[in-house]
């Protein structure tokens, strides 16, 4: 992997963030069918990576405001686990309109880094399982490829089961 590898023209605030921590990762754009309704399941399908591999975020209400979710989008997010990770009691998903402002991207391509305001973040712990991860760049057609312990780092993130089956 490199800092810089298919990177030009497709800065996005992820992207930056990355580089300017100097963390090792690759970009990977794919063709975006603007018909898809299952996004991270059609990048895995894009891209022919497992979709334990490639991660989602999602943006729940807790007690306590806004916070980041990133689970395989193989399974879905347990509310009740992601509440109790955070020392809350109960957690509910944010409206998208509410996600889309708080952390500048659109639905079908938030991504765990760079987004305007910097939330409590919970990664499921099944992603220290592999040698690197996926998810979004923060445009829908292209994820970024990375180590799992530096998503942890830059996003200041806790790991916790988090993900159920779907």
């Amino acid at each position: 992997m490199s800092k810089t590898k298919g990177t030009r023209g497709q800065g996005t605030p992820a992207t930056v963030a990355l580089a300017k921590a100097g963390v090792e990762f690759a970009l990977h754009p794919y063709e975006h069918d603007a018909n898809a309704q299952a996004y991270g399941e059609e990048a895995a399908d894009a891209l022919g990576v497992p979709y334990e591999q490639i991660f989602k975020t999602l943006v729940a209400e807790v007690e306590g405001g806004l916070a980041v979710a990133v689970v395989p989008v193989a399974g879905k997010l347990d509310l009740k686990a992601f509440a109790t990770a955070l020392g809350s009691k109960r957690a509910a998903m944010a409206e998208a309109a509410t996600v889309e402002r708080v952390t500048g991207y659109v639905v079908g391509g938030i991504s765990p880094l760079g987004q305007r305001k910097r939330l409590p973040t919970v990664i499921d712990d099944s992603a220290l399982s592999f040698g690197t991860i996926y998810f979004s760049a923060g445009r829908r057609g292209l994820q970024i490829e990375t180590a799992p312990a530096e998503l942890v780092r830059l996003t200041q993130a806790i790991t916790a089961p988090i993900g159920r089956a779907g």
